[in-house]
């Protein structure tokens, strides 16, 4: 079963870092898009980050603009989201996501991983 599987979620306070790791299991995604999306309560999920197979395109929301970097290792599967200045609103599930395409990723991933929660602190 292919699977994404995310890592390193946990609880910051107000300012502070955390940096989310995603790998493959079961298949590798070679030539694929990844991106990061979230989930906070009550709310829908929201794109958060995506970065193209060769790492040249990134794309972020607005809301994570100059606070959230994304980036890919291990010949491009495993990817990262380093996150700083983290606020409260940041809290929410995090989601990896993959796709064949960059354009796509940020709108109807093809794969999906589990999630990690992220808690942020006042």
């Amino acid at each position: 079963q292919v699977q994404l599987v995310e890592s390193g979620g946990g609880l910051v306070q107000a300012g502070g870092s955390l940096r989310l790791a995603c790998a493959p299991s079961g298949r590798t995604f070679s030539g694929y898009a990844m991106g990061w999306f979230r989930q906070a309560p009550g709310k829908e999920r929201e794109f958060v980050a995506a970065i193209s197979w060769s790492g040249i395109t990134r794309n972020y929301a607005d809301s994570v603009k100059g606070r959230f970097v994304i980036s890919r290792a291990n010949a491009g599967n495993t990817v990262y989201l380093q996150m700083s200045n983290l606020k409260p609103e940041d809290t929410a599930v995090y989601y990896c996501a993959a796709d064949p395409s960059i354009a796509r990723i940020t709108i109807t991933p093809t794969y999906w991983g589990q999630g990690t929660q992220v808690t942020v602190s006042s």
